[in-house]
This record gives structure tokens, C-alpha cells and sequence, in this order.
């Protein structure tokens, strides 16, 4: 319902908010230090871009679509499955892209609290006054984030129904 997804979405936006550092902290009490620690974070972080835009994805496929599948006799859940979601992948993908570039750079601030990460070289080169060190840390998420960001644009080229693709 619509109350049920603003709650959802505010309660998800008031978790984005938080520093990271801050949460990474926070954790450490009731789970430790560890990399079940960052990845619980890391969960929490990337549902506001997937929530969003799978809500706005579903919610803006035209009604005159949903129509004509209730008028071939598509039960709620088919009209999700079959009708809704695949119309939204090219909305629900972006927020899926944008969520995991976004994990990409706050995993490397994990390093922080004890995590091997590629934050490491970062954060021992800032310790150590080695420019170099950290900047080839940067460099490489920065690297990762794209890669993985354009990995994820083919898999929602090819998720998206072909009707829909653009060129």
C-alpha cells in the first residue's frame, strides 16, 4: 500500500543519511568487527536507489497496460510478474547500478574499521604521508565502480524487453 511504501522509503532514505563511518561504528557492538559487519552497512545503504526506483518503476507503468492485462483475465500476482516488472527493469536496473557504484566507494571506507579492502591502500597512505599510495587506491575503485557500472548497463540492456530498448 502507499503508506506502507512511504514508511519503507523514508525509513530507507533516514539510513542513507547516516555517515558511514558512523554506522560501520555503530555495528561494531552488536556484530563485531569483521566483514559480516560492513556487508550488514552495506545492505542497509543500497536499499533507498533499489526501493525508489523499483516503487517508481512499477508505479509508472501505464494503466492502460495493466487494463488490458486484467481484460485477458492476469491474476495481481501475473500483472507483477509478467506486465509490471519487466516494463520497469530499464528503473529498477538504474537504481540497482547506482546503489552498487555508490557500495563500491563506501566498502572502501570499511577499511576503516579493520576490513581488508582496496580502502587499505587509501587509508595507510594518508596514515604515511604516500601520496602515490593512496591515490593508486582511489584510482582503483574508482576503476571498479566503472567496470562494474558498465557491466551492469549490458545486463540491463539485456533485461530490458526488446520493445523498450532505445537505438
Amino acid at each position: 500500500g502507499e503508506r506502507a511504501s512511504d514508511l519503507a522509503l523514508y525509513i530507507a532514505g533516514i539510513i542513507l543519511t547516516i555517515p558511514s563511518i558512523a554506522l560501520f561504528g555503530v555495528l561494531i557492538k552488536p556484530l563485531g568487527i569483521g566483514a559480516f559487519n560492513a556487508a550488514f552497512a552495506l545492505i542497509l545503504y543500497a536499499q533507498l536507489p533499489i526501493l525508489r526506483n523499483t516503487y517508481t518503476g512499477i508505479r509508472e507503468v501505464r494503466p492502460e497496460v495493466v487494463e488490458a492485462g486484467r481484460g485477458m483475465g492476469m491474476t495481481e500476482l501475473q500483472l507483477l510478474l509478467q506486465v509490471k516488472l519487466p516494463l520497469a527493469v530499464p528503473v529498477i536496473m538504474t537504481g540497482v547500478r547506482v546503489s552498487i557504484v555508490m557500495l563500491i566507494g563506501i566498502a572502501a571506507i570499511a577499511a576503516y574499521i579493520g576490513n581488508d579492502t582496496l580502502g587499505e591502500y587509501i587509508f595507510s597512505g594518508i596514515q604515511r604521508a604516500q601520496d602515490v599510495r593512496s591515490i593508486a587506491g582511489a584510482l582503483v575503485v574508482a576503476l571498479l565502480a566503472l567496470s562494474v557500472d558498465f557491466l551492469l548497463g549490458w545486463v540491463q540492456t539485456r533485461l530490458t524487453p526488446v520493445g523498450l530498448r532505445e537505438g
